[in-house]
């Protein structure tokens, strides 16, 4: 479908903050699930690699399903598939106050909400980037903020409520807070196509009508009968025949011709249907070659293939902090009389900070939006080789603004995709990476708490994973390079709709 120009305003508008407290009643708890962490290891009493898996699942498993959201919100669009989410979200949150072990949790906790969750940030973005295009990254960053300003609240809201009514009764809280979701996507509006014509036809309609004559065909037998009796009368004006012999004439032919016609059209109805099965087929099949076909396109952008590699170790070892840096300070043997604020609530206040700042920094012609995020991929990676270093309370507060306002380069990650290969391809390209993305978000807090157990500290962990970043982040850098770049172009050209990054052009 093509959509007429983006209106970089009006209904825009209401779309930004719609979107803006759907991730923040979606993201909220998933975000701040390092409070229920805690608690979570204290109920089941299992380790702490084990215990990881259901935060990991429910901020990774939405990711790793981001190619079969993006097909979904392209096929039913963003409202649908917004209220449909919103159902999932708080149906999860309030089974996963029934859990009766910790595998329950993975299903209910990870999977459930975890899958939500994923459904509505692609249709939140993708409904936003089709709104804007001037103020892309004003829209995306306000948007993005949502889920910071989740993690900020709901880091100390549940953290309250598990003191009044209990980890059963705030989860179910929690789960009853995530209804609103349904509202907030309800007013999500599509944006009209730019032509006139009406809304495409479905495979079904699309079917040539030669295929569907035997609709037709089943009144022939009153059509004949009618003729019949018309040529009944004119006969019998010409020939006066006895009526009696014309009467016995007529009704065998009437019958033979019924007899026939009706065997004629099963015939046809049965051809007609196979090769209306046979038409839909390969339909079906074709679209499975082109979206193939388009994903090796992509990867043939050296840019597109950096960025999947980058995003998928800075989310092994970007994430794991927001999850367990609460651990991190009881294991430092902090006091929580020292306590001014949860530094899960630092990541998140600080996040939303960087998401906003990063995103009006992108809409800057002079600011190269990919070089930004490599920029912000870097320093994560120093601030995450400084975590064991900290040893008081004032320390790690520091370090997690830090890593909050740098984990902000999200709000960027869909404007450099955009600008990257197209706003044609952002659904497709955007379900490809956050693919990764939900991988290393899986992966990484259990990775991080397997080396706890193993070696009794975080110091290796966090080495690992500040290594994991930096390593994204230089190879990104790398595909990014004018040099790299001009060589590149002059073997190969790069598909259309899609963007090389230089050094003299601008994001």
């Amino acid at each position: 479908m093509v959509f007429r120009k983006p209106p970089d305003g009006g209904w825009g508008w209401v779309i930004v903050v719609v979107s803006f407290f759907t991730q923040f009643l979606c993201y909220g708890s998933p975000l701040a699930v390092g409070v229920l962490y805690v608690e979570w290891l204290d109920a089941f009493g299992e380790g702490k690699g084990k215990t990881a898996w259901v935060g990991s699942l429910a901020n990774g498993i939405g990711l790793l399903a981001s190619p079969v959201c993006s097909i979904c919100v392209s096929s039913f669009g963003a409202r649908p598939v917004a209220i449909f989410s919103g159902f999932m979200v708080a149906g999860g949150l309030m089974m996963s106050s029934f859990a009766p072990n910790i595998y329950f949790l993975y299903i209910s906790y990870g999977i459930v909400v975890g899958l939500g969750c994923g459904l509505l940030y692609t249709a939140t973005v993708t409904i936003t980037c089709h709104y804007f295009d001037k103020r892309r990254g004003l829209a995306l960053g306000l948007i993005s903020t949502g889920s910071s300003v989740g993690l900020f609240i709901y880091a100390a809201l549940q953290r309250e409520l598990i003191d009044l009514y209990g980890l059963d009764g705030c989860l179910l809280i929690v789960g009853a807070l995530s209804l609103n979701i349904l509202a907030c996507g309800s007013l999500m509006r599509p944006l009209e196509s730019s032509d006139s014509l009406p809304p495409e036809k479905t495979c079904v309609d699309k079917v040539p009508d030669q295929y569907f004559v035997y609709h037709e065909k089943e009144k022939t037998v009153e059509e004949n009968i009618s003729i019949l009796e018309k040529g009944y009368v004119d006969e019998k004006c010409a020939n006066n025949m006895p009526d009696y012999k014309q009467d016995s004439i007529l009704n065998k032919n009437v019958l033979s011709s019924i007899n026939v016609n009706e065997k004629d059209t099963y015939k046809k109805k049965v051809v007609e249907q196979t090769n209306f099965c046979k038409q839909l087929a390969k339909r079906k099949w074709q679209l499975y070659l082109n979206y193939w076909e388009e994903t090796v396109v992509l990867f043939k952008n050296k840019v597109f293939s950096a960025l999947f590699v980058a995003i998928l170790l800075f989310d092994i070892g970007g994430f794991p902090p927001s999850l367990l840096m609460e651990d991190v300070a009881r294991s430092a043997n902090i006091n929580e009389d020292d306590y001014y604020m949860p530094l899960i609530s630092i990541i998140g206040i600080m996040t939303a900070v960087g998401k906003l700042t990063l995103g009006i920094l992108a809409d800057f012609k002079w600011v190269n939006t990919l070089y930004l995020y490599v920029t912000t991929l870097l320093m994560t990676g120093v601030a995450l080789f400084a975590i064991p270093f900290a040893k008081s309370y004032l320390t790690l507060a520091m370090l997690s603004g830090i890593l909050g306002f740098l984990t902000g380069n999200w709000s960027i990650f869909p404007y450099v995709t955009t600008k990257t290969v197209g706003i044609e391809k952002l659904t497709h390209a955007y379900g490809i990476l956050m693919f990764f993305a939900g991988l290393g978000n899986s992966l990484g807090p259990p990775i991080v708490g397997w080396f706890y157990d193993w070696t009794q500290e975080y110091d290796t962990a966090f080495y690992f994973s500040g290594f994991c970043v930096l390593l994204g982040g230089f190879l990104l850098l790398l595909a990014a390079l004018p040099c790299w770049n001009a060589c590149t172009n002059q073997s190969s050209k790069l598909p259309p709709n899609t963007y090389s990054y230089k050094v003299a052009s601008s994001a």
